[in-house]
């Protein structure tokens, strides 16, 4: 039997400067955009309650900009962190436009720093910054994570 190929990333597969579009978008619906809300016990009524929200100056209901951090961050695993030991945080996450049910979500990451840690041997951190976008280009959310990752096993 053969070893099974080894996916993800490791510290030296990273390149500051990089820019890695995320593949596949995702289309939120209302289904999600509900369950997510009472899941977490968010009660806004901008959420939920269709009629109210058609009184705001959306119009329509939003989607949770929760929800929209955790696929737009759930994006990128594959592509950045499916190795990660940990995520070490997230910082300057910016919500820069709505997202109503039916948007399609996509995202692309940009490698700002890779170091290895000084406490961790064989460890390293990177650090990203992503954008989530719209189907119509439209940038909805901006943020920055650090993940602990390991450096690649010995041969």
């Amino acid at each position: 039997m053969t070893a099974a190929p080894q996916r993800g990333r490791f510290l030296e597969d990273f390149r500051v400067g990089e820019v890695i579009a995320h593949w596949p978008g995702r289309t939120v619906t209302e289904a999600d955009n509900i369950h997510f809300s009472l899941l977490t016990m968010n009660q806004h009524p901008l959420h939920c309650d269709a009629a109210f929200a058609a009184t705001s100056e959306f119009g329509r209901p939003l989607v949770n900009s929760t929800l929209t951090l955790a696929i737009v961050t759930g994006m990128t695993v594959a592509d950045i962190s499916l190795n990660a030991i940990a995520n070490l945080g997230w910082k300057e996450v910016q919500l820069t436009a709505p997202v109503f049910p039916g948007d399609t979500l996509y995202a692309r990451t940009e490698i700002l720093a890779v170091r290895e840690s000084r406490s961790r041997p064989g460890q390293g951190v990177v650090t990203t910054r992503t954008e989530g976008f719209k189907q119509d280009g439209t940038v909805f959310l901006t943020f920055e994570r650090a993940s602990l990752m390991p450096k690649r096993p010995a041969a």
